[in-house]
């Protein structure tokens, strides 16, 4: 298994060659730097730690100097564990780039879901709201607490009920990757994401077995033709002596 951390930029479209749109998350993959290497002897489990998008030294801690300084290389603002087989042969101070999957790769996503503060049982757990005429006195309520006489000490552990919404840990599997572009550092998603825009995400090999799965197309080339530039006509040698 392999896994790479990168910032979710928001979701588009795109279009195969025979006309197939594909609507498709963008993730800024910039180099991972491995800053840590976690073993077996040492720490009990085999991992990588990596860095993503450089920070001024102005910025950085003491800690974060010094991990830095043992790789060789600068401190980091976001510092992620990636586990894996493949993830074992990376040493200190090598770089994962973006090219590590390649189009067509069925992949796990994981990020941290929109937090949508303090609310209801309605929006928080999709529940039946209450009548709205004829007097009704509940519309929007939790409903009734009672146990059937199970537990009348309390609320039983589990009750659904109005509170912090998102904000989380979130994993979306068997998403298909669309396009690796390794010049631009970016990669193509087919779907969404967890996470807000702007937010980190690690993209990982799937832990799951996927059968069947279908083959990416190839997408349009938009990308522009370079542009000729016109010869320089020389002047007329009279029109230069004079």
């Amino acid at each position: 298994m392999k896994a790479i951390v990168g910032r979710k930029m928001g979701m588009t479209e795109v279009f195969a060659e025979d006309g197939t749109m594909y609507p498709v998350s963008v993730v800024e993959v910039l180099p991972n730097v491995v800053t840590q290497v976690k073993t077996l002897e040492k720490d009990g489990y085999v991992a990588v730690q990596v860095g993503y998008e450089e920070k001024r030294e102005s910025r950085a801690n003491k800690c974060e100097k010094g991990i830095a300084a043992k790789a060789n290389t600068v401190p980091h603002y976001v510092s992620k564990e990636l586990r894996g087989d493949e993830m074992a042969n990376y040493q200190l101070g090598d770089k994962i780039t973006v090219d590590l999957f390649k189009a067509g790769d069925v992949v796990d996503v994981i990020g941290t879901s929109k937090g949508h503060g303090y609310t209801g049982t309605i929006k928080r757990w999709n529940m039946t709201i209450g009548p709205k005429g004829h007097g009704s006195g509940y519309h929007r309520g939790q409903g009734s607490f009672a146990n059937n006489g199970r537990y009348n000490h309390g609320v039983m552990p589990g009750k659904h009920m109005s509170g912090h919404m998102g904000n989380e840990s979130a994993t979306i599997l068997n998403l298909q990757i669309v396009a690796v572009n390794a010049e631009k550092n970016y990669i193509l998603v087919k779907g969404g994401i967890p996470g807000p825009r702007k937010g980190i995400v690690v993209i990982r090999s799937a832990i799951k077995v996927v059968k069947n799965a279908k083959a990416v197309k190839t997408l349009i080339d938009r990308t522009p033709a370079p542009v000729e530039e016109a010869p320089v006509a020389e002047p007329a040698p009279e029109a230069a002596a004079e």
